[in-house]
């Protein structure tokens, strides 16, 4: 066995593990409920707006990077990698037909490395962690909350381990590179009251 097929061997055996083995019901709703846009967007769009409010045009430049940072990413992992990779995902693929526990509403038809989940909130998680995060350990969470969303996507049987992490890798790196970039030209963002605490 090559080196390539014991990854992807390695890459199956923790997907059973994580989709079918690890569970219980609560598991079951609180990944379902976790990886849908009606719960994380309300509280990227509350970052933006308090961002926005509290450094005025700096906040507002900081939105434009956020953002650029989204767009990066899920181009990338969408438009990009999916469809050069081809990779099935699990609900979708024959030898894993009677072994997937299928949670999500929908299978789909787009490949499965990259997840764009994981390349997106990764990304997001980077971008805040390195223009905000400094001055205090609060935004820490921003990456916890990143690694729940991902591993819903292994758990609910749209994503191989493989393609949450390599997702993850992708966001860090486009979230580091507009970070870098912003700090440079802009400057990080200090909340100082928060830092004193």
């Amino acid at each position: 066995m090559d080196l390539l097929q014991q990854i992807i061997h390695a890459d199956f055996s923790l997907f059973r593990l994580v989709n079918s083995r690890w569970t219980n019901d609560f598991f079951d709703h609180v990944f379902i409920f976790a990886r849908q846009a009606m719960v994380w967007a309300p509280l990227y769009l509350f970052l933006l707006l308090f961002v926005v409010l509290n450094f005025q045009w700096k906040g507002w430049w900081w939105a434009v990077f956020f953002l650029a940072c989204v767009a990066l990413t899920d181009g990338i992992s969408s438009h990009i990698l999916k469809d050069a990779v081809g990779r099935l995902r699990p609900c979708m693929n024959p030898l894993l037909a009677d072994q997937v526990r299928f949670l999500a509403n929908y299978c789909p038809n787009s490949g499965s490395f990259t997840s764009s989940h994981a390349a997106n909130h990764f990304g997001m998680a980077t971008f805040i962690a390195c223009t905000l995060g400094r001055e205090h350990r609060y935004w820490r969470w921003a990456y916890a909350w990143a690694f729940l969303i991902s591993y819903a996507q292994v758990y609910v049987g749209v994503h191989f381990p493989l393609d949450v992490l390599g997702g993850a890798l992708l966001g860090m790196g486009a979230g580091s590179l507009l970070a870098r970039i912003f700090n440079r030209k802009i400057g990080p963002l200090f909340f100082t009251n928060l830092a004193s605490e």
